[in-house]
């Protein structure tokens, strides 16, 4: 049993605690901006000239495993494959979990502007090839408030838990806000997408039903209505964009005060000065021992320390600068 398996039991339950909060990394960005996704391989005076290649992105999931502190590591199929012959999992808590399909909202290459058109499905990876070195993955929706496009994202879906069974393959949910105007006020949109989720997943037998979900921070109105809703139903928040390193911990605390038992950051991890550093203060932002102020402050200490420049003041980084976390 891994780490994973021990705190969705215990949360299943009714047995939750706060150390039970599930963290996972999610370093699957070469499925949708690819290139770009591996971030900036800095120097310790902050300047970069390249993004790091994929050994160097590899490397940096190594040593977040080898870490101990996620429950969660979130890759392509492709990177888990070498990632599993270099031996990463060999004995390892961290559980390994590919991204299932990359709809096109995702693909925001340089340039490109498939993201500007609503979502459609779309599946790279293949589950029975897959299932050999993982049993999880993430499958992902979006709702746009167009029948055709939601019908063939429902569709899709349906085929993939079909595949899923048959493959012994067990996933979790992501939901994005919609990705283009859809004709509902904003306020709105976080209801919408609750309903939405609930609406996709009310004619699916207990066996097919995700593990978690993954979906955008709302807002606390919204998450408590979906946490409290269905509590069988394990309700986990993305990170979005990098913001500052308050927003990062204020993220992480408000998600957990709210009702979430689950938090997939990529970029708030991926992009940080040093990763290591923000994941373990994450654990103890979840735990309850430090507050996200606290976390901060003790953060750029940990710069500080290491002679690594920060990509902002203290003063600066101590903002929470997205609107969802003003809510509360």
């Amino acid at each position: 049993m891994t780490r994973l398996d021990a705190k969705l039991a215990r949360i299943r339950a009714g047995k939750y605690r706060p150390s039970d909060f599930i963290i996972a990394d999610a370093k699957d960005g070469d499925m949708g901006p690819s290139i770009t996704a591996a971030g900036p391989k800095r120097e310790r005076d902050g300047s970069w000239t390249r993004h790091r290649t994929r050994a160097e992105f590899l490397d940096q999931v190594r040593a977040i495993v080898a870490q101990d502190i996620v429950d969660i590591m979130l890759v392509s199929a492709s990177n888990l494959e070498v990632l599993a012959a270099q031996g990463t999992f060999a004995g390892s808590a961290v559980k390994p979990a590919i991204r299932a399909n990359d709809t096109t909202d995702i693909w925001r290459m340089r340039r490109a502007t498939y993201h500007l058109a609503a979502s459609r499905p779309f599946r790279t990876a293949d589950l029975a090839q897959a299932a050999r070195l993982t049993d999880l993955g993430l499958y992902s929706m979006t709702f746009c408030n167009d029948i055709e496009t939601d019908l063939a994202a429902l569709d899709a879906f349906a085929a993939f838990r079909a595949d899923a069974r048959a493959a012994g393959f067990t996933y979790f949910l992501e939901v994005f806000n919609p990705n283009i105007a859809c004709g509902i006020d904003p306020e709105q949109i976080p209801f919408y997408v609750n309903d939405c989720i609930h609406r996709c997943l009310a004619g699916v037998m207990q066996a097919d039903r995700p593990q978690f979900l993954k979906i955008p921070y709302n807002g606390p109105k919204a998450l408590e209505e979906l946490a409290s809703y269905d509590p069988s139903l394990i309700v986990g928040v993305l990170g979005g964009s990098a913001g500052t390193t308050r927003d990062t911990f204020e993220l992480l605390h408000q998600a957990e005060r709210y009702g979430a038992r689950v938090a997939l950051f990529g970029r708030k991890i991926n992009l940080a000065e040093d990763p290591l550093a923000i994941v373990s203060l994450m654990r103890e932002v979840a735990n309850g021992a430090v507050s996200p102020e606290e976390a901060v402050k003790a953060y750029h200490g940990t710069l500080q320390a290491q002679g690594i420049a920060p990509t902002r003041p203290l003063a600066d980084d101590l903002l929470i600068t997205e609107a969802p976390l003003r809510q509360h």
